[in-house]
């Protein structure tokens, strides 16, 4: 693997400065220079090629959460915002019209698209600032599950996410209905905003720390009132939400799907939380699980799955008689997050019902293995790298390699190389690690994803291919993970 000097990427809002443990691991300084890209050329269309347009409005706006209301900022006036809808192949032009207080972007999460348009200020694009506009454009090249979300600061942890479907026009459709299920922690408007818990995390981290852990410092959340430790994922989150939504719903005014018995539901299930991983089951049924982050595993039937920041699963359940709990449940926290399907009649279930499927065994998304057309092809490995996470509580920061972002070497490598990335979690805490403009194969499952749970000093291997030229970003997708540094870049040229 051949690296360069250190070198300084400015990302608009991800990684804070402050001193401690993390940021003496290196020498450099942050360059104080972003960049400048200016207005990407536009796309033509090839020969048959459909195109597929939105235009949004990034913008403050008081939300009805079901009872509870609360100021925040959204696409349109809703969270999650327009479902965007493609299909394989086509050219995407989704306008953004910034008319919140503050710079933003969108990043196309889990998309292979080209660089000019991922979404990262300073690496790929000019921050839009307020009152702007900027187009995004790209071809939708894989089928699946995705979402759309800032990549600037905490402001993932608003109302600021929305679901992004690309079909696949040789998929046959065997089912019924298909529900999409956007699972979120909530806090924006609830007496803080993202911007003060991230103040307070930074403040008041955990009340002490421990050695170990690579000399990066061990974890106590201490005063953050997390700090379970229970398996499989140890401390899984920082914050203390007040509510926990599907939909842009809490649990006593739910979302409600509509379906007949026998029916069967394609359920497109999104994590957009900041710092929650979730358990979800439906009560009385068992779903079989089909795709991992857009990609076809080989179908796993189980009563409970986890997902974790960043990550989506699909899975399909032919449908009994009654009125059914779909419920998301945050992993070390209290409270859930619930849906109700209806396909007859009787009274809707408690918001606090637990449905015994909960209660396990719960399937790991990483024990999924792909369907022999989701596998990368076979191919030697031309270059190598080991990717890092690190960090402590007290103080506050996290990083990837022994520095956080922009103290920290880039992963060099070159255009048509397979890569093998050493995933490395140094801490006692779950990571959701997130590269952008790829997918991997898990080494020892074939498994294609692009965000995986990395789970307390578990190391995973994975494989990527370099066929996407340009500076992309890597981090753990737990936003206030990111925040702190715990990010890296990717670079490669055509």
């Amino acid at each position: 693997m051949q690296h360069l000097t250190r070198r300084s990427l400015v990302l608009g809002g991800l990684g804070i400065a402050g001193a401690g443990a993390l940021g003496a691991c290196s020498g450099s300084q942050p360059s104080t220079t972003a960049k400048a890209f200016g207005t990407p050329t536009p796309l033509a269309t090839t020969p048959g090629q459909r195109v597929t347009t939105a235009n949004l409005v990034a913008k403050q706006t008081t939300l009805d959460l079901g009872g509870p209301k609360v100021a925040t900022w959204t696409y349109g006036d809703t969270a999650p915002g327009p479902l965007i809808r493609a299909t394989a192949g086509d050219l995407v032009r989704v306008t953004l019209d910034n008319q919140l207080p503050a710079d933003t972007t969108i990043h196309w999460h889990g998309i292979a698209l080209a660089n000019a348009a991922d979404g990262v200020p300073g690496m790929t694009q000019d921050p839009i600032k307020p009152g702007t506009r900027y187009t995004y454009q790209f071809v939708a090249p894989d089928p699946g599950t995705y979402f759309y979300h800032p990549h600037v600061g905490v402001q993932l942890d608003r109302g600021l996410y929305a679901a992004l479907v690309v079909d696949d026009p040789r998929e046959p459709g065997a089912y019924d209905h298909e529900y999409v299920v956007v699972l979120d922690d909530w806090v924006d408007g609830t007496g803080r905003t993202p911007d003060d818990v991230l103040k307070e995390l930074v403040a008041k981290g955990g009340s002490a720390t421990s050695g170990g852990m690579g000399g990066m410092g061990g974890m106590d959340h201490g005063s953050m009132g997390m700090g379970s430790g229970t398996a499989p994922f140890g401390d899984a989150g920082d914050v203390v939400y007040p509510h926990y939504l599907i939909n842009g719903r809490v649990p006593a005014t739910p979302d409600v799907l509509e379906a007949k018995p026998g029916q069967k539901v394609r359920l497109r299930v999104i994590n957009a939380a900041s710092d929650t991983i979730f358990t979800v089951a439906l009560g009385s049924h068992r779903m079989t699980v089909t795709h991992s982050d857009g990609f076809p595993v080989l179908p796993t039937e189980t009563g409970a799955f986890y997902i974790g920041m960043g990550e989506r699963y699909d899975a399909v359940v032919t449908l009994q008689d009654g009125v059914f709990p779909l419920v998301a449940a945050p992993f070390g926290k209290q409270g859930q997050a619930m849906a109700l399907i209806r396909t007859g009649s009787g009274s809707a279930p408690a918001a606090t019902t637990r449905p015994a499927e909960l209660a396990g065994p719960v399937l790991h998304g990483s024990a999924l293995a792909a369907a022999e057309s989701a596998r990368l092809a076979k191919k030697d490995i031309d270059a190598t790298a080991s990717v890092q996470l690190n960090g402590q509580m007290a103080p506050y920061q996290w990083g990837i390699n022994g520095g956080k972002f922009g103290e920290n070497d880039p992963i060099m490598f070159s255009k048509g190389q397979r890569v093998r990335l050493d995933l490395a979690n140094m801490t006692m805490m779950t990571h959701p690690f997130h590269i952008h403009g790829h997918t991997f194969g898990l080494v020892n499952s074939g498994l294609r994803k692009d965000t995986v749970l990395l789970r307390p000093m578990e190391t995973i291997a994975v494989e990527l291919q370099a066929d996407n030229a340009g500076d992309w970003a890597a981090h753990c997708h737990n936003i206030y993970h990111a925040e702190a540094g715990m990010m890296i870049a990717m670079i490669y040229r055509a």
